[in-house]
């Protein structure tokens, strides 16, 4: 998780700290009397406040909408003790909880514009017609987000208090601090997603190409072989452009990979040497979707594409505890060091090592900058290059087939 999330996660524990401290101190003085073996009662209500907020963090996780504030908005409002409780959004109550419904939806938008444009919040007399409505006063608090404020959160009471200004201010902060992670856990999606399709741009034009020019010169010699090879590039490229899922078994890159070189021999023939060896254990690792075959292209690039003579690649996947460890190795024509970290860096020629700088961003996304990685090379050396994935990590699981 980024520093950016543990910050963010922070700031959100501190702020129900803070609600729950001053609900606490509330409770206390209405329930002096209370002597049960639960705590105190600051400490119980700190943890009723924690608890209550566990249940409302998942749906905002998933952005302001209709759906998620109306989940969200049942269990803020007894966290707050308010009669009624509304999330909005810019222009339009997205959930209400509580009485008052139906005259005060529409009243409250009025001073919820004032609020977004401004960004600071206010508390309003409701000013309600119906004697007998308990919503005689409302505090609206902003709802920010990483581009302003998305809305806001509207605690009504039946009278002004300032405990109630204080606490419905520190939940919205919380409840804001959910939708920038919400925002944030978006981002990062769509990030990856568009670095898959980045990566398969930059991969499929001159693979595709080569493949079916290698099919072809086997149709009229070996009808067969041009068979067989042909449907290895169906099921190769049927698995490298599905549409679900960021993670994949090791089990499936490593057969996508055999189809990948069953399809690189035929245009190379005898020049192309493959060795295999894979732990039996670590097949049903997860790793990040397509994050191995660009560095087998690589391999195959600068060691036959770049040279006349013939070329030896190994890959390996061994187990190393409670890790996966797998190594890619050719003995090419390698690269120079400085151009590698150019490379790495986003900076040298786009030709010089496919896929390598978005294979590494990648794996630091979701494993962290421990786990990028690891290129050992030289000028006619060959290269070598060695991914380590955890075996088990939350939040990295095989999409279903």
């Amino acid at each position: 998780m980024s520093g950016t999330l543990f910050a963010a996660l922070a700031a959100a524990g501190a702020l129900l700290l803070a609600a729950g401290f001053a609900l606490g101190r509330a409770a206390a003085r209405r329930d002096g009397r209370d002597r049960l073996d639960l705590g105190t009662p600051v400490e119980r209500a700190t943890f009723h406040t924690l608890h209550t907020a566990s249940l409302a963090a998942p749906p905002l996780r998933a952005g302001l909408t209709e759906d998620t504030a109306r989940k969200a908005a049942r269990r803020l409002r007894p966290l707050l003790g308010t009669e009624a409780l509304a999330l909005t959004g810019r222009t339009a109550v997205l959930a209400w909880d509580g009485s008052g419904a139906g005259h005060h939806a529409e009243q409250v938008m009025e001073h919820v514009a004032e609020v977004v444009a401004s960004g600071r919040g206010k508390s309003v007399r409701a000013g309600c017609a119906d004697p007998g409505c308990p919503l005689r006063w409302a505090v609206i608090a902003p709802l920010t987000g990483e581009e302003g404020v998305a809305g806001a959160l509207v605690a009504y009471g039946s009278h002004e208090s300032a405990v109630l200004v204080r606490a419905a201010t520190e939940v919205a902060r919380w409840v804001s601090v959910q939708l920038e992670l919400a925002e944030l856990d978006l981002s990062r999606t769509r990030l990856i997603e568009a670095e898959i399709r980045a990566l398969r741009a930059q991969i499929s034009p001159h693979f595709v190409y080569n493949s079916l020019a290698a099919i072809a010169s086997f149709t009229r010699t070996d009808p067969e072989r041009a068979r067989e090879l042909l449907l290895e590039f169906a099921d190769f490229t049927r698995y490298s452009f599905r549409r679900h899922g960021d993670f994949a078994q090791l089990a499936d890159e490593l057969r996508a990979i055999e189809q990948y070189l069953a399809l690189a021999g035929a245009r190379f023939g005898d020049r192309l040497q493959v060795t295999l060896q894979v732990a039996p254990e670590v097949l049903p690792v997860t790793l990040p979707f397509l994050c191995l075959q660009p560095l087998v292209e690589n391999a195959v690039k600068h060691g036959l594409e770049d040279s006349r003579t013939a070329c030896r690649i190994t890959i390996a996947a061994r187990d190393a505890g409670a890790e996966a460890v797998v190594t890619v190795e050719d003995d090419g024509v390698g690269m120079d060091p400085a151009v590698l970290r150019a490379v790495l860096a986003g900076q040298g020629p786009r030709s010089s090592g496919i896929g390598l700088p978005n294979v590494d961003e990648r794996l630091r996304q979701v494993y962290g900058d421990d786990y990028g990685l690891v290129v050992e090379t030289g000028v006619g050396a060959g290269m070598k290059v060695t991914v380590r994935v955890p075996k088990y990590r939350a939040g990295v699981h095989r999409a279903p087939a």
